[in-house]
């Protein structure tokens, strides 16, 4: 990045805590996974934690006691079946997303497994879809971020040089992949993920959220 800011070609964005907020989604899938296994649902925090030890292939064997894979199960089904519901855009997000999209192409790229078609549906309900060149899933990849398969994917349907993009997201397996793949790294504080967790990998820019992020792109 010079003093004036990124020149480049493509933009990848992140999806849950970077343009959307999840977490009464994370919340309520959890609500219902702990009362599918017999448990009392944890506070508001703890809950919260699930999503992030998930994203990173951690444990949750401390927060629940049980069939962890009936928990799951149900989690992941339940997640999945009310973002639709329960997500909303970030405030001045839409804006946002609108002014990037004049600046460089777009692509969206998220962990969650399910279809590209799912995800463009809901980026519909926003009045964002429009915006986006390219969708990628979990679905669409064999190993997910912080693999860097995904941005990959995104350069060759954005026909652009990875060297020329950015990916911008809350988690810390967003800032691993971009670099994964010789991207510049965006971190934004609008999600799960801490300050000081973001800072330790080093990205090029920590914004508080995406909304900041037009003003650093030449």
């Amino acid at each position: 990045m010079n003093e004036n800011g990124f020149k480049v070609k493509g933009i990848f964005l992140d999806l849950d805590g970077t343009i959307v907020d999840s977490k009464e989604a994370y919340i309520e899938a959890a609500r219902i996974a702990f009362q599918s296994v017999g448990q009392k649902p944890p506070e508001r925090k703890t809950a919260l934690e699930i999503p992030r030890r998930l994203e990173q292939g951690l444990t949750i064997s401390d927060i629940m006691n049980g069939d962890t894979k009936k928990f799951l199960g149900v989690y992941l089904k339940t997640y999945y079946s009310i973002t639709q519901e329960k997500t909303k855009l970030l405030p001045n997000v839409s804006e946002t997303i609108e002014i990037l999209s004049e600046k460089a192409k777009l692509a969206l790229i998220t962990m969650r497994q399910v279809s590209k078609q799912a995800i463009i549906k809901e980026l519909d309900c926003f009045g964002i879809s429009k915006y986006f060149t390219h969708v990628v899933t979990a679905l669409d990849t064999s190993k997910p971020k912080p693999s860097p398969e995904a941005l990959i994917k995104c350069v060759k349907a954005l026909d652009v040089e990875i060297c020329d993009c950015i990916i911008a997201g809350d988690s810390v397996n967003d800032v691993r992949a971009g670099k994964a793949a010789g991207a510049r790294t965006v971190a934004v504080l609008s999600g799960l993920f801490r300050c000081e967790e973001l800072v330790k990998e080093c990205p090029d820019l920590i914004l508080h959220d995406v909304t900041a992020l037009p003003g650093f792109i030449e």
